[in-house]
């Protein structure tokens, strides 16, 4: 089969070189390019209408780094296979040298890319390659910056940044950015984990952005503003009538609830 390419790169010299390239190889190298993109959403939208088999990914880019879209395509369905190419080896000849992954450095040779294509067109083992992705990250201690969201066909990347909060609803978790909610299939404690720094957990069932927290106020007295069970750790039987808190979020009008395990860190940061 036919390999089927998509170049991803910010900058434009970058991409029409790799097209050049391929062009240059074709006939040794078979193979069908799809299409360019500059950036990672529009590398998304590509992929998500057309069928790409190997992404040619630059690591550093302004926005995304090319390591945590291909953690993002790692996650779709059927992720293409990823040859990453960047002018910079000072970590990746190491952090690459894995079956379902290649690396290439800058500038690129003709003959190393065809031979990179035809090696990965042989080892598209998705296992293989999240693995290899997530070793990199580690080394690399790079944070998330984005999430995905699953939506109508397509993969969408909200940055971390935007969110104000997350809550647990059944199998999914809704995430709150100012303009709107999305639904994503990741658990709460995974969340708070890799971004705990930025997150504060104000219930068993909700993160807050730091930086979103506006304040406190009480809740109506005796309201179960807490959601938690009747009974303390020690077994003691709580008593609703007390006074209980909700965060007030940055530019919404709802406020969520604070459980009485949480009150102490969140009065805390509050308070900074």
């Amino acid at each position: 089969m036919t390999p089927r390419l998509l170049i991803v790169d910010d900058e434009a010299p970058a991409r029409a070189r790799l097209a050049m390239l391929l062009s240059d190889i074709a006939e040794e190298c078979p193979h069908v390019l799809v299409g360019e993109a500059a950036h990672a959403q529009a590398a998304l939208d590509v992929i998500a209408t057309t069928r790409t088999d190997i992404v040619l990914l630059d690591v550093q880019m302004p926005g995304m780094s090319g390591i945590e879209l291909a953690r993002h395509l790692a996650a779709t369905e059927a992720p293409p296979a990823i040859i990453f190419v960047s002018a910079f080896d000072e970590f990746a000849l190491k952090a690459f040298e894995v079956h379902a992954l290649d690396y290439l450095l800058k500038p690129v040779r003709a003959a190393r890319l065809a031979d990179a294509i035809r090696r990965a067109g042989t080892l598209m083992a998705v296992p293989a390659q999240k693995q290899a992705l997530a070793s990199v990250s580690e080394s690399l201690h790079q944070q998330r910056r984005n999430f995905s969201v699953q939506e109508r066909g397509r993969l969408l990347l909200v940055p971390v940044e935007d969110v104000l909060y997350l809550r647990a609803e059944a199998k999914y978790v809704s995430l709150r950015t100012a303009a709107r909610t999305y639904l994503i299939e990741e658990s709460l404690s995974s969340i708070e984990e890799e971004l705990g720094g930025l997150f504060v957990r104000v219930h068993r069932s909700a993160l807050v952005a730091r930086s979103a927290v506006q304040g406190v106020e009480r809740a109506p007295l005796g309201s179960d503003a807490d959601g938690e069970a009747d009974r303390s750790d020690k077994g003691e039987r709580i008593d609703r009538t007390q006074e209980t808190w909700q965060v007030i979020v940055r530019g919404l009008t709802e406020r969520l609830p604070i459980s009485r395990r949480q009150w102490p860190q969140v009065k805390a940061l509050v308070r900074c």
